[in-house]
């Protein structure tokens, strides 16, 4: 298990991983942070990336703000970071 702290951006114009840096990774989403749809997009973005089932990824902080932290089950903190590393520089080639 992995905790995974993230910066998100609701309304943005496009779904997107921007960037992994210090630790934190990133995104673009384009649903409004209502009624937990940015929260949904955000684990289905992350879940669709990393080629995990979404169920595997959990919200444990910060559900109601732009900072997140959270839960992947099944994938170990320095495989997660290599996985996003990986990400982020293919999106920057």
């Amino acid at each position: 298990m992995a905790t995974l702290r993230v910066r998100v951006q609701p309304r943005a114009s496009r779904n997107s991983i921007e960037s992994f840096e210090a630790g934190v990774l990133r995104l673009r989403v384009t649903t409004p942070p209502e009624n937990g749809q940015a929260n949904a997009a955000v684990t289905d973005l992350l879940a669709r990336y990393l080629d995990i089932p979404r169920g595997r990824i959990r919200i444990i902080r910060g559900a109601a703000s732009r900072n997140k932290v959270l839960e992947v089950t099944g994938i170990d903190s320095p495989r997660l970071k290599e996985l996003l590393t990986d990400l982020t520089r293919q999106g920057r080639e």
